[in-house]
This record gives C-alpha cells, sequence and structure tokens, in this order.
C-alpha cells in the first residue's frame, strides 16, 4: 500500500515521532505523538493499534529510528516512513 493512500483515506494509524515543542510547526489530523525518545516504553500500546504505521517526524530521520525500534520489538505490523511533516502534508493533497 502507498503512504499516500493510506494517509488522505485515513487507513491504518499515523504516528508523530517529534517533540512535543515540535508540534507548533502543526499537526497532522489524526495522528498520535508518541516522541522518539517514548517509543521502546510504549511498544505494547503500539502493537494494539491498527496498521499499517506509518511514523513521521521533522525531516524523517527519527521516524525510520522509531520503525528500528518497532521491528527489533518484534512488531510485525506493516510500517512506512513518512518522513518529514511537510512530506506529510504532501499526502494529504
Amino acid at each position: 500500500m502507498q503512504i499516500k493512500e493510506i494517509v488522505k483515506n485515513k487507513l491504518g494509524t499515523i504516528i508523530d515521532v517529534r517533540n512535543a515543542g515540535e508540534l507548533v510547526e502543526g499537526v497532522i489530523p489524526g495522528a498520535i505523538n508518541i516522541p522518539v525518545s517514548e517509543i521502546p516504553f510504549r511498544v505494547e500500546e503500539i502493537k494494539k493499534m491498527n496498521g499499517p504505521l506509518v511514523l513521521y517526524c521533522r525531516s524523517g530521520n527519527r521516524s525510520g529510528m522509531a520503525m528500528m525500534m518497532l521491528q527489533s520489538a518484534g512488531i510485525k505490523t506493516e510500517m512506512h516512513n513518512g518522513g518529514g511533516y511537510y512530506d506529510m502534508l504532501d499526502y494529504l493533497n
């Protein structure tokens, strides 16, 4: 499944891994904020989320790290790196 299709049609779960201070830049409607530093402590919560998962941050680096953390924790749900916040806005259009 393509990221644009997932985001635009509100399929799965969108996780924003930015820190709280970065959210003033804007948020994607329906996204759940779980800062990358909290990912290891919230694996059980994330396991229960509807897939596919789309993770994003400011540039795509932290969302890639978060994906690796989740895969290492045994999460098998389909995951996508949505890149940065502005990439996600493009997917909505």
